[in-house]
């Protein structure tokens, strides 16, 4: 009787065994992310965490039943460092490919955004209608580390340094009050981030003007053991441009197509 019923709870246990792991997934994945950047990443009126990057990483996780995704969030400037400590297993966070960066990170091929970045200025300013009428100016870069910086620092050397560069301290910087009170002249934006730039009553602050001067690739970053899990989130893109959900995602949360190359947009 005994045998018989051990028998019975191990038939049990092995077809609950099997029916809860049918429904899993095999393996699960730490997405690192903000949660303070508007459009991208950013807690909703419920406290919900929903954005461009947040609901398309949802949307992949659903086409990559092999994986299990979990986000979690942190400061900015702790997303790199967690990769490395293998506390995450990639960054979201609209990064952009730069040299120092690759020698460290794996990118994953697939660009999933397209940014182009101009100079920006007060939105009532008549006067500054290209990077060259910055000459004699100041313009405000948010991290000497950036894209951003540089290309500023690239242009200076070129042009016998026309520009003073004036860089975020790290702490929080109000962008539009020290443009409007002539701290700077000006700065970079991409043409998705410069809508968010807004005044006290929610207006529009900042425009850009002149022609692009930076395009960035948006991608994935990853430690360089993880070549696997980067081509199947390039798997997972590829399917998700082709059907069209990352455009439709791009509209909903950026305001825009941000998901096709400079001269296709420029062609449309």
């Amino acid at each position: 009787m005994f045998a018989a019923a051990l028998t019975l709870m191990l038939v049990v246990s092995a077809c609950s065994s099997s029916s809860a792991g049918s429904g899993s997934k095999t393996k699960k994945v730490i997405v690192g992310t903000v949660n303070v950047f508007p459009g991208v990443a950013f807690l909703d009126e419920n406290g919900n965490l929903t954005g461009f990057d947040v609901e398309l990483a949802k949307e992949l996780d659903k086409r990559l039943p092999e994986y299990e995704f979990e986000i979690q969030t942190m400061d900015f400037g702790n997303l790199l460092l967690s990769l490395e400590a293998g506390k995450i297993d990639f960054v979201m966070s609209i990064m952009s490919k730069n040299e120092e960066r690759e020698k460290k990170y794996l990118f994953n091929k697939e660009p999933y955004a397209y940014f182009f970045t101009r100079v920006a200025v007060d939105i009532a300013n008549g006067t500054i209608h290209s990077i060259e009428d910055l000459h004699g100016k100041k313009l405000f870069i948010g991290s000497a580390t950036s894209n951003n910086a540089s290309f500023i620092q690239a242009y200076n050397e070129q042009h016998g340094n026309p520009i003073e560069v004036v860089y975020g301290s790290g702490g929080a910087n109000d962008l539009v009050q020290l443009i409007r009170t002539g701290r700077v002249d000006a700065t970079l934006q991409t043409d998705f981030s410069v809508r968010f730039e807004t005044d006290a009553d929610g207006n529009p602050a900042l425009k850009l003007v002149g022609e692009p001067l930076i395009a960035d690739t948006v991608h994935y970053v990853l430690r360089k053991d993880s070549q696997e899990l980067a081509d199947k989130l390039d798997e997972a893109l590829r399917a998700v441009k082709k059907d069209g959900t990352l455009a439709k995602l791009s509209v909903e949360w950026l305001g825009q197509d941000f998901t096709i190359p400079l001269d296709e947009a420029k062609a449309r």
